[in-house]
């Protein structure tokens, strides 16, 4: 086959995979598992408002860590009940595990009841799965009086454990907002609390272990089996810094990179609930860099618009790094011609086009308009005093970019803007400014960009005057790691900061750091 045709074969596998498919008994593949191949747990994903997938992947290791499940489909049968003891099931089928996806599994469920707790579960051959709870989101235009939202990224197994998690579970979320750097590509870290198997992470098998590795992390799977999840990617799911078809900085060079980038996202695919819509956007293949769509928007009732965005898939090369490498770097705008560049996209054009069209047609929707997305949206200048220095893998490094973001939020009049990021391993709280080279420009609406489950930021010396040169931020904190919570009601949200006191231990206690409220229709971030 060439390479078209096998993608093309392989989208026609997932599609078949994602259907809820009734076949007599005879027609599937019967396996005998020596183990427990439920091993990295279960997980539902992309809710509506009646539909949902569920997902697991099937397991059994060999010598080496090699699968000894074989090429053939394997019979997976799921239930989804009312109930935790599955007397009451709502429906049921038999989808198939394919050796070209991992043997992994994503049942589209759909005709669902609107806003509802939901139980699943899995079974192969004499096995069952843990059991899983979910839950849809109300109808587009029904009321609903509450949501909370937990936002979260980047798990570096080297740093740490994922005790947070554990918490997480503990604070009850309707869904989690994962926002990137589900694996880290690197084969370890400086004192690192553990190190990850497998090495530098670059053909399809060594994304498939990394993926395995950190799903089969206790609280972790115990997480994603406690409520839906809806997920978008950062650069280190791939290579660090990437953008697009241009490679990042970390690891060994490889000849292909699109190959790399590739296989990559079909990992992502085989381990996350997403659904088989999100590879049949391909055009020729993902080898030959077309595009995977992960980026959508879900409503929550009449209360909330959630926006999912990708900022790396489309986006152009970062400008002005030192000796042109690729990557990140410090920028001075003022000695970079290209920064402002207004050619320039981080989002790419068709994505950029469908938020503005998005945002044109919330008027007079949701109270709530939230937009996840990978990092930090406010600028952040690292230079005290005269002069700016800006990060150029960000919204800092694509100014043009952010001003067509912000241009649409004014000229929409979008009511109560929401946006929530990751990445810098940091908390920020700030307020999303018409223009923020002008502090007293309007505020548009509020920033929460979050810290990291594990991964550390980066050192600052006086990351106290990193605030104060910033004055648009109202907060912000360094060291501390965890997750954030977000409560949203008719009149207002409150945005709690959750972290755990010690990322080193498994038995580390949770606090919380500082909490904030909003108002709708005021977009002031006060204490409290």
């Amino acid at each position: 086959m060439t390479p078209s045709t096998n993608r093309r074969h392989l989208l026609k596998l997932a599609s078949a995979a994602a259907s809820t498919l009734w076949l007599p008994r005879s027609a599937w593949s019967q396996a005998r598992f020596s183990g427990n191949p439920f091993a990295l747990g279960v997980a539902s994903g992309s809710p509506t408002h009646d539909s949902l997938v569920l997902w697991t992947r099937l397991v059994q290791t060999g010598l080496f860590g090699s699968s000894t499940l074989g090429t053939a489909p394997l019979t997976v049968r799921w239930e989804i009940a009312d109930d935790e003891g599955f007397t009451r099931i709502v429906q049921s089928g038999q989808a198939q595990a394919l050796a070209e996806l991992a043997h992994s599994v994503h049942v589209e469920v759909a005709g669902l009841a609107p806003d509802h707790w939901y139980f699943y579960r899995f079974m192969a051959g004499d096995a069952v799965s843990p059991m899983g709870r979910t839950r849809t989101f109300p109808a587009p235009q029904a009321p609903a009086s509450r949501l909370r939202l937990a936002y979260a990224s980047c798990q570096r197994w080297e740093h740490g454990y994922f005790s947070a998690w554990r918490h997480l579970r503990d604070d009850q979320p309707d869904v989690v907002l994962f926002l990137g750097d589900y694996i880290y590509e690197y084969p370890g870290a400086p004192n690192a609390v553990r190190q990850p198997t497998g090495g530098w992470v670059l053909t399809l098998d060594d994304y498939r272990a990394r993926y395995a590795l950190h799903r089969s992390e206790p609280e972790l799977q115990a997480m994603h089996a406690a409520c839906p999840w809806l997920v978008t990617w950062d650069d280190h799911e791939v290579q660090n810094d990437y953008a697009g078809l241009t490679p990042g900085n970390s690891g060994p060079p490889v000849a292909d990179f699109a190959a790399r980038r590739a296989a990559a996202y079909q990992a992502f695919y085989e381990h996350m609930p997403l659904r088989a819509s999100v590879l049949t956007q391909a055009l020729a293949g993902l080898a030959s860099g077309a595009e995977m769509r992960i980026y959508g928007q879900i409503p929550f009732g009449r209360l909330a618009t959630l926006y999912l965005l990708d900022d790396r898939h489309y986006r152009d090369p970062q400008v002005c790094n030192r000796n042109g490498r690729f990557g990140s770097g410090m920028v001075d705008p003022e000695r970079c011609p290209s920064w402002d560049d207004p050619q320039r996209t981080l989002l790419g054009a068709v994505q950029e086009q469908w938020l503005d069209r998005a945002f044109e047609q919330a008027a007079g929707g949701a109270t709530w308009n939230v937009v996840g997305q990978q990092t930090l949206f406010g600028r952040r200048d690292f230079r005290p005093g005269p002069g700016v220095t800006l990060w150029n893998d960000g919204w800092d490094g694509y100014e043009a970019a952010r001003g067509r973001l912000t241009d649409s939020l004014q000229r929409h009049r979008l009511a109560n803007p929401v946006l929530l990021g990751g990445d810098v391993h940091e908390n920020w709280v700030g307020h999303v400014k018409a223009d923020y080279a002008r502090p007293d420009s309007a505020a548009l609406g509020v920033e929460f960009c979050g810290t990291s489950i594990t991964s550390r930021a980066a050192a600052a010396d006086n990351f106290a005057a990193l605030l104060a040169e910033n004055p648009h931020f109202v907060f912000a904190d360094n060291t501390r790691k965890g997750y954030g919570l977000v409560d949203f009601t008719p009149k207002h949200l409150t945005t709690t900061l959750r972290v755990v006191d010690d990322v080193t231990r498994r038995d580390t206690r949770i606090e919380t750091l500082a909490r904030f409220t909003v108002q709708a229709g005021r977009p002031v971030i006060e204490a409290a």
